[in-house]
């Protein structure tokens, strides 16, 4: 972000009420923690082909059996 576009936010943010300046910080929170994170695929390419094909049916079979069932007693 420019330095122009975060003094601007600061300006403007400043010349609210308290209760409006904590409204603006809850917002930007709430941005922040609807980025997507994570690694690009291009990133993990090199893992291909490293899982055995044994863990590779073990993981299949557990998705099969433990996937989209509900566990009410989750905590």
């Amino acid at each position: 972000m420019s330095d122009a576009v975060i003094a601007q936010i600061v300006r403007q943010t400043a010349s609210l009420p308290g209760n409006l300046q904590q409204q603006v910080l809850d917002y930007v929170n709430e941005l922040k923690a609807s980025v997507q994170r994570g690694v690009p695929g291009e990133k993990l390419l090199r893992f291909v082909g490293t899982i055995p094909a044994d863990g590779l049916q073990l993981m299949r079979q557990a998705i099969d059996d433990d996937c989209e069932q509900v566990d009410w007693h989750e905590g």
